[in-house]
């Protein structure tokens, strides 16, 4: 789950770590008084969605007179955002943040991230702050500083000034509030259960404090149930409506920009599905896992999701019963076909428990349903039906 820029420098404002006064606001009225509160001759004004790119995109502006805070945050909020991480679809802006401008002297990125590799958090920073870090990775990979850290100890004060000394801040005053704000950082991260914290940039700025420029951060959904106050800064907005619904239902659905509508029961299923219909050339429209036990209600459900996107196709069912049972799926899809009136082309490939009996409900239902007999058969046929070959 993400959240936003602004809530997550409330989030790091609440452990001690440095960041920008400003305030979120609704309306260029908000806006206006927030700036005059914060006083001084230089605001930011910064479009608040759940995606990078913002400033190359005119969604963080300078502004140098209050009317110029308002004339700004009224053309941000209600206009649609475009950049490298939204697609073309963009996001529209609903609300701002606006900080005082601070002086940049020097900028530098650190993140906190899970890595997969050693199942622990690890630091990732480098001196080049400011730009994407894939950007950095790809020009200067040796710019790039990572630093893993033993669960069982916490971070170590002489793991902060490794960090630090890799970064460029080697003098004693830098050396230490780095220290000071990476320690605070990971306690955020640790306490949160996060799976990402971003900042880029930490700048310094005149006078040589350090501060959070941005932030961002990103939690584990499976964790939320521990923190509530962290689940109440979910934006559903921000969200495909198509998953926010999937979840109300039990199931587990995220959005592709392909043309095949997959419906799943297991994670490692619905991703092999995905594979072979991309290695037959074809390309899956989402990831769908209906999970164990999947009445028919809750396929009736899965297949409704899926066909609200307007590029979907065709559909392709996969299930392996174990906990199902094919019988149910069978009369959980004529249920949709009913409900639903649907018209797309379904290829259905069933196994497992129940099997001959799934299938027959199937083939007597008197519905056009494609049958397979493998998952390798099931991708060939979807793609082959898309692409208007006979399946």
């Amino acid at each position: 789950m993400n959240i936003h820029e602004y809530q997550a420098k409330e989030l790091l404002r609440s452990y001690g770590v440095p960041v920008p006064a400003g305030n979120v606001a609704f309306s260029d009225a908000q806006a206006y008084s927030i700036a005059e509160e914060l006083g001084g001759d230089r605001w930011v004004v910064k479009a608040q969605i759940h995606a990078g790119g913002r400033g190359k995109a005119g969604g963080v502006k300078v502004a140098r007179s209050l009317d110029e805070v308002r004339k700004i945050a009224d053309e941000m909020i209600g206009m649609t955002l475009v950049t490298h991480q939204t697609g073309p679809r963009g996001r529209v802006v609903k609300r701002v943040l606006i900080e005082e401008a601070s002086d940049i002297v020097d900028e530098f990125y650190l993140g906190f991230v899970i890595d997969r590799a050693s199942q622990r958090i690890t630091i990732v920073a480098s001196a080049e702050g400011g730009v994407e870090i894939e950007e950095v990775a790809k020009r200067n990979p040796q710019a790039i500083i990572k630093e893993t850290i033993d669960p069982a100890i916490g971070l170590a004060d002489f793991q902060c000034r490794k960090v630090a000394a890799a970064m460029g801040l080697r003098d004693k005053e830098r050396m230490t509030q780095l220290v000071r704000i990476m320690k605070r950082i990971y306690r955020c991260f640790r306490d949160k259960d996060a799976l990402q914290a971003e900042i880029n940039p930490l700048a310094q700025v005149d006078g040589g404090k350090l501060i959070c420029l941005d932030a961002k951060f990103n939690f584990d959904t499976n964790a939320l149930y521990r923190h509530p106050d962290v689940n109440e800064l979910r934006d559903l907005d921000e969200e495909d409506p198509k998953e926010v619904e999937a979840s109300g239902h039990g199931l587990n659905y995220i959005a592709l920009d392909g043309d095949i509508g997959c419906i799943v029961n297991g994670a490692g299923l619905a991703m092999a599905t995905m594979d072979a219909i991309t290695l037959h050339g074809g390309r899956p429209a989402n990831f769908l896992d209906v999970g164990g036990g999947a009445s028919p209600e809750k396929v009736t459900n899965a297949c409704r999701i899926v066909m609200e996107d307007p590029n979907v196709k065709a559909l392709l069912v996969n299930i392996f019963a174990g906990i199902n049972r094919c019988d149910w799926i069978a009369t959980g899809l004529i249920q949709a076909y009913q409900t639903l009136n649907i018209e797309l082309p379904m290829v259905v490939r069933l196994a497992g428990t129940n099997v001959e009996e799934g299938r027959k409900i199937l083939e007597e239902s008197g519905l056009p349903f494609v049958q397979a007999a493998n998952l390798d058969d099931a991708a060939a046929k979807a793609v082959a039906t898309v692409k208007g070959e006979s399946a």
